[in-house]
């Protein structure tokens, strides 16, 4: 009975939300967290998640935060969000009048600057990578799309043949939400996939781009471990993973005066205001360029 609750919830935010499966599985698990917390502590055990959660109060929500210990503005704004998100579906659904997260503030978060690489890094990244075996060839053409089209990591690892249009050197995107968006493909990512494909042993389905070896998709963390591993073979100590190739292609498209509109469209991005981080990067780069050139630094 208790998980009935978290079923509904997480039936309202893939079909009615049309959420992505990632987003529904991070706010679920926010919840779930905080209603365990809530039965297990503040609560009787016996009223199970509908009961504790239908009587939590803003004190409660303030108190949960609080006993998650040292965690950063950024995870505690995001807890408040799962949360927020919860009890609006609460209020639609008529189990509570008002949503107690409304009176939180949410923690004020300074402008997030990533991780960029150089042009030189995404380099050495890519050639790390060995061409002499299918894997190797599988992983160079990873780098090469996550780089050469922004990808999300979630994306590269959906993507199918069936979804590259050689002729006209484009590739079909399914973002966020199931959004489509059509992403141009450079030469280097194409030919780099042409390598892999030459050489890819069968698939469980054919169509699948990026196996494992065992024939089925390949993981998010396989590919996350697979860049770590290339970093480190390539002598860069900064914090990277797949993403981090996304916010280079970004940064360079932008310090080379792409327009930050058609930016936002090849990210997916529904929002510019997401995309106009990446000015903020570039500004960044420029400014300790100047700075650790001039004589009076």
């Amino acid at each position: 009975m208790e998980d009935r609750l978290l079923k509904d919830y997480n039936y309202y935010l893939r079909i009615e939300r049309a959420m992505s499966p990632n987003t529904v599985a991070s706010y679920c698990s926010d919840v779930e967290k905080f209603l365990l917390w809530l039965t297990g502590t503040q609560k009787k055990p016996s009223t199970g998640f509908q009961g504790a959660a239908v009587s939590a109060t803003s004190e409660d929500i303030l108190s949960y935060i609080s006993s998650r210990g040292e965690v950063s503005k950024r995870s505690q704004a995001r807890m408040l969000s799962s949360l927020r998100n919860f009890y609006n579906y609460l209020v639609l659904e008529g189990c509570v009048k008002d949503n107690p997260c409304d009176k939180v503030d949410t923690p004020k978060l300074g402008k997030y600057l990533p991780d960029v690489l150089s042009v030189e890094e995404v380099t050495a990244i890519i050639e790390a990578a060995s061409c002499r075996d299918w894997k190797g060839l599988r992983d160079r053409a990873i780098l090469e799309v996550l780089y050469g089209c922004g990808l999300r990591v979630s994306e590269a690892c959906n993507l199918k043949v069936s979804d590259i249009f050689w002729n006209d050197g484009f590739v079909r995107v399914v973002g966020k939400g199931d959004k489509e968006r059509i992403v141009p493909m450079g030469e280097m990512a194409a030919d780099a996939v042409r390598a892999y494909l030459g050489m890819r042993p069968e698939a469980d389905n054919d169509d699948i781009l990026f196996i494992n070896s065992r024939g089925g998709s390949l993981s998010r963390v396989s590919i996350f471990k697979m860049i770590q591993s290339y970093a480190l073979k390539a002598g860069i100590r900064k914090n990277i993973s797949p993403h981090t190739f996304r916010h280079s292609f970004a940064t360079h498209l932008i310090e080379n005066g792409a327009d930050l509109r058609i930016v936002q469209e090849m990210l997916g991005h529904e929002n510019i205001t997401t995309t106009e981080i990446y000015t903020h990067i570039s500004s960044a780069t420029w400014q300790n360029n100047i700075l650790s050139h001039h004589p009076r630094r």
